[in-house]
C-alpha cells in the first residue's frame, strides 16, 4: 500500500513563499498523476495543481502564475512551490496520487498566510 507524506507547511506573511513536499513510498512513475488539493473548514476539498506521469501540469485559476508543481523522480517526491501567498491560500494542503483508478491521500499539512 502506497504512502504519501507531506511536509513544508507553516505560517508566512502575505507575499511570502513556501515549498511543500510529498514523498511517496514507491516510484512516482507508477502513478497516472499526482496532485495537490486544499481544504478549509466547511468547504469542499479543491484541486490546486496536478502533474501527470508525462509531465503535463494543470492549475486552479486562483493559483496560476504563483504556484508551480514539479516532480523529482529520483526522490519519489512531488513539490508545490507557492509564491506571492495570499491570506485566501490559508488551508490544509493534501497530496494525492492516482494509479489505475485508485486514489491515495496524504495526511495534510497546514499553510497559514497572515495579512
Amino acid at each position: 500500500q502506497v504512502q504519501l507524506v507531506e511536509s513544508g507547511g507553516g505560517s508566512v506573511q502575505t507575499g511570502g513563499s513556501l515549498r511543500l513536499s510529498c514523498a511517496a513510498s514507491r516510484s512516482i512513475f507508477s502513478f497516472n498523476n499526482m496532485g495537490w488539493y486544499r481544504q478549509t473548514p466547511g468547504k469542499q476539498r479543491e484541486l490546486v495543481a496536478v502533474i501527470t506521469s508525462g509531465g503535463s501540469t494543470n492549475y486552479a485559476d486562483s493559483v496560476k502564475g504563483r504556484f508551480t508543481i514539479s516532480s523529482e523522480n529520483a526522490k519519489n517526491t512531488v513539490y508545490l512551490q507557492m509564491n506571492s501567498l495570499k491570506p485566501e491560500d490559508t488551508a490544509v494542503y493534501y497530496c494525492e496520487a492516482t494509479r489505475v483508478g485508485t486514489t491515495t491521500w496524504g495526511q495534510g499539512t497546514q499553510v497559514t498566510v497572515s495579512s
